[in-house]
């Protein structure tokens, strides 16, 4: 078959996905300092953003090298699960980043640790049974007109990813509106206190409030236009329209590491130690809390 350009990009696209969340994974593991609730979120992101960089490196190979069906529903499952598991693990980092400051002074809890945990459990659970669905037979292998914009998954099955997709992001809205109150009312609570409102605090919320605005803009922006597209798209559209919108949801997995952890103090001290095995102690790190963002 002739080469694809969406597909070389794609391709590229999973491979600096894959490096880049590949050495998030082996810093959190070769530090065993990284070993609480906000790290382990952190790691089980970067893990499925990892194994979806992985799955279109598959993907393209399995297109142009071993032309099979039931390769191609093997790593359109793996993509599905891998790509439902980042977006889940999101969900995970936004409520813990509203437990942390809703309920601040209970949150290093063993509770927290097990609630994070199940949080997990259920994510990657869910992930896993929907990357099952087009390998169990909800597939359009054998009927053409079911098709969806992203062959070989049916319309039902898109429409049930896509809507999936949009209850998560109505709550990860509504939890960071949430977390933008507490944000705006502890700052205001700390001006009371000092009998004036400083310029270091409103600089203080409102780079926490633009920095949450730009979490939640980078994930929407990313995957919007390609969870709509699925819902409004028609298979006999040309396949430019699904390249020219998946590709973008692709870009939310690169970007995750750099919001995620390379920003992180711990991490980037963690880095350091792990490339140059040392450690100069007049660099200065301040170690974040798990409500910085």
């Amino acid at each position: 078959a002739a080469l694809n350009p969406w597909d070389v990009m794609l391709c590229v696209s999973g491979t600096a996905i894959a490096c880049e969340n590949a050495l998030v994974v082996a810093i959190i593991c070769y530090s065993p300092a990284l070993r609480t609730p906000m790290f382990v979120l952190v790691g089980s992101l970067a893990t499925a953003d990892l194994l979806a960089g992985l799955g279109l490196i598959l993907n393209f190979v399995f297109q142009y090298v071993i032309r099979s069906e039931t390769v191609s529903l093997l790593t359109v499952g793996f993509l599905v699960a891998s790509f439902a598991a980042s977006v889940s693990s999101l969900l995970a980092i936004t409520v813990d980043r509203y437990l942390s400051l809703y309920n601040a002074l209970t949150y290093y809890s063993e509770r927290t640790v097990l609630c994070i945990h199940t949080m997990l459990a259920g994510a990657w659970g869910v992930s896993l049974c929907l990357g099952l669905l087009p390998v169990l037979g909800w597939n359009c292998l054998h009927d053409r007109t079911a098709c969806s914009v992203v062959r070989p998954l049916t319309k039902s099955n898109v429409a049930l990813l896509s809507a999936s997709f949009f209850l998560i992001f109505l709550i990860m809205l509504h939890l960071y509106i949430e977390i933008c109150k507490i944000v705006c009312r502890h700052a205001h609570q700390i001006a009371l206190q000092q009998h004036f409102l400083t310029a270091s605090h409103y600089v203080a919320t409102k780079k926490g409030v633009s920095t949450l605005a730009i979490v939640l803009g980078t994930f929407g922006a990313s995957w919007l236009p390609f969870a709509i597209y699925c819902v409004v798209g028609d298979p006999d559209y040309p396949s430019v329209y699904t390249y020219a919108t998946l590709l973008p949801a692709t870009y939310n997995s690169m970007i995750n590491p750099i919001i995620y952890a390379y920003r992180n103090q711990e991490i980037q001290r963690s880095m350091w130690v792990l490339f140059c095995g040392c450690f100069q102690a007049k660099v200065s790190f301040r170690s974040r809390s798990p409500s910085d963002v």
